[in-house]
């Protein structure tokens, strides 16, 4: 069953931008609708998970940044 809704210009416009080439406007809606707030998420970590995870997060940063710094080097010496 499908059900018409009436949308302004605007609306339309800001829906149709988020619109993928495969999909139906319906699927946008699902798809947008769906979504999460960040906002939802606050309180689910204590303050120490969170710090944890944050220094875990700036650590694999830090490597990465190193890892990258060593190909970038390898390819200079090529």
């Amino acid at each position: 069953m499908s059900k018409s809704i009436r949308l302004s210009e605007e609306a339309y416009d800001r829906l149709a931008a988020h619109k993928r080439e495969d999909e139906t406007f319906s699927d946008v809606v699902l798809r947008l609708a769906g979504e999460r707030s960040l906002l939802e998420l606050a309180g689910v970590l204590s303050d120490d998970e969170a710090d944890a995870l944050r220094e875990a997060v700036e650590e694999r940063r830090d490597r990465r940044a190193a890892e990258l710094e060593d190909a970038a080097d390898r390819l200079r010496e090529a």
